[in-house]
């Protein structure tokens, strides 16, 4: 008899833990993930780069080919041709709740790794970024503003050693499909 009561004490227990560690919920995107479908479709840029510690001046024109990961993040695969040539990136687009930041990162065919975090208000989305050229930290500021459903204008700013921003680049986004 106190062997059954053992038995039954320890499969009562035993479910006890295999409910209480059920598998986890699968995670669901917030409004915040959602905002970054205005990103999807395919994009026409052109932008006018000025010389500075991200290469020489001059047009910059890519096209865009951007879908979603899930419902989380927005997949870019970038073609464009600019003062250093031919260019390729693959980026990624996404939201980190834990810091309440979008997130950017990108590699493209020059060898070149970057991040940035974001936030957004409004129709306009500032994203930052620091990284290192020559020796000196460049911090890096990219301001996009939603015109219409179908574009977008950007500016990209820096600024060297803590010095004040300085315009690098300007340009115009038409969304083509």
């Amino acid at each position: 008899m106190k062997r059954t009561v053992t038995v039954a004490v320890f499969v009562v227990l035993l479910i006890g833990v295999l409910m209480a560690q059920a598998p986890p919920q699968m995670p669901k995107p917030g409004p915040e993930h959602q905002r970054l479908r205005y990103f999807l479709g395919e994009w026409k840029s052109e932008a006018d780069m000025k010389p500075g510690p991200f290469g020489p001046g001059g047009k910059l024109t890519s096209t865009d080919h951007n879908t979603m990961l899930g419902d989380f993040f927005v997949v870019i695969h970038s073609e464009g041709q600019g003062p250093m040539g031919s260019m390729k990136e693959v980026a990624m687009l996404g939201y980190d709740p834990k810091e309440k930041v979008y997130t950017y990162g990108g590699y493209n065919s020059l060898g070149e790794h970057s991040t940035s975090k974001g936030t957004v208000s409004g129709d306009t989305w500032t994203w930052t970024s620091e990284e290192e050229r020559g020796g000196k930290k460049i911090k890096g500021r990219f301001t996009l503003k939603e015109v219409s459903p179908t574009s977008y204008t950007y500016t990209f700013d820096s600024s060297s050693d803590g010095g004040p921003w300085t315009n690098m680049m300007e340009g115009k986004a038409t969304k083509i499909k």
